[in-house]
């Protein structure tokens, strides 16, 4: 028997990110995995980042996380999405060496103090009195711990599909946790199934490049973690090219064959990253769809053909990529396939991402319906976090909407009801011209110091660049640029001349400047590094965008953090909708602000609530 104070199962993102956390705060931390020498495998694309997801990598990294030095010290191909657009929808996304980037997180474990490995295979988990006290592998070994996080990733009760094949396991040549899938309902925990996939593996070396599109890697590359001075890994290209009318023939042929549509998969899959088969059934009307060929690095030399995902039989795989440009003639090392799998609907966690079935439990990653390996190294890192403030019986954290994407990501499970794989998105943040990728140091460092996850030299650095940026626009704001001085000088840079009195940062307001435009201007100045740079255009140019939307999220920040306490009995409340009513008995909101989010909870509902909250304040006064 072995003890620790954190048990964490599974060794996938989230799983790392939640052992590397706890261990960083003290606790003693034992991660079972089913394969101790390929943690954080990258089982689907081999990249980091993207859009909203390269906000959450920085964000993790302002917090302590490692997910960003990884990819900094094993990317290959880093890009920032969005570039001409505007900051609130940029984000950096790199390319790794696959092989490279599981070994470096393999080396940052096994090197950590206070964390060891063990191979196994959790079957059984161990409750005491409503609390967890630890876990039973498959060769029956025990292990106590006070709290366990549970990141099982998408092999709970799961089985892979390659045409009418259905082998068990949740990703190629490992098993399906079937043991404890059966013990989590066992205890109370209700399952549902979600579906992912992945396309064929191509032999580098097969490919016709000429035949497809290069897609050049950005120079310099951009590093992911505010510790990176610069990446020193030498980048490679991506390539593209598209699937044809004569690849949707061959596809339309073999339907049959497909377990999507003869009945064999239930689980719903992912709205925004479809299978193959998917596109050609539901965009008939598209002649062509884009094909990314990412290589995967290592010595298998092996391309991901991303954008071709599929569960087609083995050989009507061979044949419609023999119909793409490119890949006539390419060798596939390995075929495509569908993951079905169980997660638990997330009505059964709380905000910690601590169950409320049972006490110190806490669920991070695929199991709570997300997909992604940002989105799990994002719910691990909170987890593992408040597994280890719990051993103190110390507050959890909890990040609010405006606050951070965790928050976003974290408050969107525990409001709605999966019904396909959940990924995050810009769109689904609201305060998302304040949750920018390049501030999440500014923001979140300060606690990713306090928690003892970060060296304070970051802090120190970002606060030292905020005062940068706010020296540079007072200074910018003090140079006067008049019709009469500046017209002639702003003419042969390009820019209209002015109609009137202004300043710098008057001119950089307008869309179409940019601060590089401006340093003919600044009287031999010194100029900022590049960082302040970019903190100042975004700040004077989106000013007034910014000032509203922080504004409206200081409004919501007295309805968000009103408390709902956990024996609140919504029985109680006449008048509320019996959706509403439903609602809030499933998800029992921790604040009101959470509630108001729900779907199902009418704005009448909600105003009742907080009448019944009042009125029980007001009842615990007079008796108090």
């Amino acid at each position: 028997m072995r003890g620790c104070d954190v048990l964490v199962i599974g060794g996938g993102h989230a799983g790392c990110e939640a052992a590397l956390a706890a261990a960083r705060m003290g606790c003693s931390v034992l991660l079972l995995t089913h394969d101790r020498c390929a943690p954080a495998r990258m089982s689907c694309n081999p990249a980091i980042g993207g859009l909203a997801k390269g906000q959450l990598v920085r964000e993790i990294d302002a917090l302590g996380g490692e997910m960003g030095l990884a990819i900094d010290a094993t990317g290959i191909h880093f890009r920032v999405l969005n570039a001409s657009r505007g900051p609130a929808v940029r984000a950096p996304r790199a390319q790794a060496d696959r092989d490279a980037y599981s070994a470096y997180m393999r080396d940052v474990l096994e090197g950590r103090p206070n964390l060891a490995i063990e191979e196994g295979e959790a079957a059984d988990l161990l409750v005491e009195r409503g609390h967890v006290a630890g876990a039973v592998d498959a060769s029956g070994r025990t292990f106590r711990a006070r709290a366990v996080v549970l990141a099982a990733g998408t092999f709970l009760s799961a089985c892979m599909y390659v045409g009418e094949r259905c082998i068990p396991g949740g990703r190629r040549g490992e098993p399906a946790a079937e043991r404890l899938a059966e013990r989590m309902r066992a205890l109370g925990f209700r399952t549902a199934r979600l579906k992912t996939g992945t396309p064929p593996r191509l032999r580098g070396s097969t490919i016709r490049y000429e035949r497809t599109c290069e897609q050049r890697p950005d120079d310099p590359p951009r590093p992911f973690s505010f510790r990176t001075q610069r990446i020193e890994r030498n980048q490679v290209s991506c390539w593209t090219t598209d699937t044809n009318e004569e690849t949707h023939r061959v596809i339309r042929a073999s339907l049959d064959r497909s377990p999507l549509y003869t009945g064999k998969i239930q689980g719903a899959g992912p709205r925004y990253c479809p299978s193959i088969e998917d596109k050609v059934v539901r965009f008939g009307h598209h002649s062509s769809h884009k094909i990314f060929l990412e290589a995967e690095g290592g010595a298998e030399d092996l391309v991901y053909p991303n954008g071709i995902s599929t569960s087609l039989p083995e050989e009507t795989q061979r044949a419609l990529l023999r119909t793409i440009p490119g890949l006539e003639d390419a060798e596939m090392v390995h075929p495509g396939y569908a993951v079905e799998y169980d997660f638990f609907p997330t009505d059964q966690i709380r905000r910690s991402l601590e169950t409320r079935r049972v006490r110190g439990l806490y669920f991070a990653g695929q199991v709570n319906g997300t997909s992604g390996y940002e989105e799990a190294a994002a719910q691990g890192l909170v987890a593992g976090i408040n597994a280890a403030l719990g051993m103190d019986g110390r507050e959890p954290i909890c990040f609010g909407r405006g606050e951070a994407y965790i928050g976003v990501l974290i408050d969107d499970l525990i409001t709605r009801e999966p019904e396909e794989p959940y990924r995050l998105f810009t769109s689904r943040a609201e305060h998302r011209l304040l949750l920018r990728h390049d501030t999440a140091d500014i923001r979140l460092a300060p606690l990713g110091v306090r928690l003892g996850l970060l060296p304070e030299r970051v802090l120190r650095l970002a606060e030292e660049r905020d005062r940068a940026a706010a020296r540079e626009i007072v200074y910018l704001e003090s140079i006067p640029v008049t019709p009469e001085g500046g017209s002639r000088a702003l003419v042969e840079a390009g820019m209209r001349p002015a109609s009137g009195p202004t300043t710098l940062a008057g001119l950089l307001r307008r869309p179409e400047v940019r601060y590089e435009d401006l340093l003919a201007f600044r009287n031999g100045e010194p100029v900022p590094p590049e960082a302040v740079r970019r903190e100042v255009e975004t700040r004077v140019k989106y000013a007034g965008y910014v000032a509203r939307q922080t504004r409206e999220a200081e409004r919501l920040a007295s309805m968000e953090g009103r408390p709902i306490p956990e024996a609140f009995d919504h029985e109680t409340i006449r008048g509320l909708s019996r959706e509403g009513r439903e609602k809030l008995l499933r998800f029992r909101p921790e604040t009101v602000g959470v509630a108001s989010r729900i779907d199902g909870v009418s704005p009448a509902d909600l105003a009742l609530l907080v009448v019944h909250l009042d009125r029980r304040e007001r009842a615990r006064s007079a008796n108090g």
